[in-house]
Order: structure tokens, then C-alpha cells, then sequence
């Protein structure tokens, strides 16, 4: 299973999460977030054993271009109202994970005209701040997706949740993506909890 972490502020936990198995890591270039990190990793550019996902919110392609240098991106996660175009156009350059928010009433046949232009799909709760707002949406809504394009769950997950993921039985789920649930601050990452995530994750009971 996947384990995407997203939010990270500095470098100090980009490099412990890169060190301890985490796949991905998410860096939050929309700058209404409260987990932008601006130009604080300005240069990160070392070799990582995590692919750099940088996460933008309706960008400009010229920026996420500028970006995608400069942090040697190894894909970005499109999290707002990007277009189905806009999506084509980035994947000329990068691979797309492209998020989507879920509520009740979200059909999934929404996604279908993506599916050429992405890696990943991301399934988050709808929320009016484009991610991290600490929600679940309700995962048996899962079960109407009938596409054979892998996504990532996200939304609200917290080391309790862990165990019934591992447990959810749609096989094109193939990952998660964390963040607030495994906060101390905005932007902060508890890394004991993380750490007790990832071992419950590869069935270390070390």
C-alpha cells in the first residue's frame, strides 16, 4: 500500500519521512494553505528514496512549471478545478495525480474524462479549503468507482483508521494519503504517529 504524506514544512521531517519508507511526500505550493510552504525548501533538490509530489490549487501552468524545476518534482497532485485540458497539458511535462472531493452526492463518472491524462486519481472530502480539513467522507461510496485507474484515500485518516483500510476490499485502492490526522500543528507531523502508521502498514510488529 501506498503511504503519501502531505504538508511537510520543513526539511528536517522531509528527510526523516524519506528515510523511513514513505513513498510520497506532498508539498503544499497553494498559498491559501495553511501548509504552503513557500520558499522554505527553495533548492531541495537531493536525491530522495520518497518521490516529491508538489500539491497545486488552480495554478497557472507557468508556475507550476517554475516549480517543478526548482524542487525537481516527481509529480504534481492537481487538487482544485484544474480542467480535463489543463490536466492534458501538465501531463505532458509530469505525471498527475488528480484529486477529486466526495460527498453524497459526487458521481464518479466525473473522473472518466481524466483518466487519460493521470496516474492517480486522489479521493478527498469535499471541503471549501481544497484538502486538509480533517474529514472522512463515507468510504462505502467507494464502491460505485468502476474505473481500473488506481487512487489514493485521503481525508481525515488517523492511525485508528489504518487497520480498516488495509481491510477496505476495492483493488484499485492503492494507497493513502495523510495529512492533518497525523498533526501536531498545521504543517508539523507527529513522526511517532507516523512511524506506529507505517509499521501497522508493512506488518511490522517489531
Amino acid at each position: 500500500m501506498i503511504v503519501k504524506v502531505c504538508g511537510i514544512t520543513t526539511t528536517e521531517q522531509f528527510t526523516w519521512l524519506s528515510q523511513h519508507g514513505v513513498d510520497m511526500i506532498g508539498l503544499n505550493f497553494f498559498s491559501q494553505s495553511k501548509r504552503y510552504i513557500g520558499r522554505l525548501f527553495s533548492g531541495l533538490n537531493e536525491t530522495s528514496k520518497s518521490k516529491k509530489i508538489g500539491v497545486f490549487v488552480n495554478p497557472d501552468l507557468s508556475y507550476l512549471l517554475e516549480i517543478m524545476e526548482e524542487y525537481q518534482l516527481d509529480m504534481v497532485q492537481l487538487h482544485g478545478n484544474e480542467t480535463v485540458a489543463f490536466c492534458n497539458e501538465v501531463s505532458k511535462k509530469i505525471h498527475v495525480i488528480k484529486a477529486f472531493g466526495v460527498d453524497e452526492n459526487f458521481s464518479f463518472s466525473d473522473t472518466e474524462p481524466y483518466l487519460k491524462s493521470v496516474r492517480y486519481l486522489l479521493f478527498d472530502t469535499k471541503s471549501k479549503s481544497f484538502g486538509g480539513s480533517g474529514l472522512k467522507f463515507n468510504w462505502h461510496k467507494l464502491s460505485e468507482y468502476q474505473f481500473d485507474m488506481p487512487f489514493l484515500l485521503s481525508g481525515g485518516i488517523k492511525l485508528d483508521d489504518i487497520l480498516e483500510i488495509k481491510d477496505l476490499k476495492y483493488p484499485e485502492l492503492a494507497g493513502i494519503d495523510v495529512n492533518s490526522g497525523f498533526e501536531i500543528s498545521p504543517g508539523i507531523k507527529d513522526l511517532d504517529e507516523i512511524n506506529k502508521m507505517l509499521k501497522i502498514v508493512n506488518n511490522d510488529e517489531s
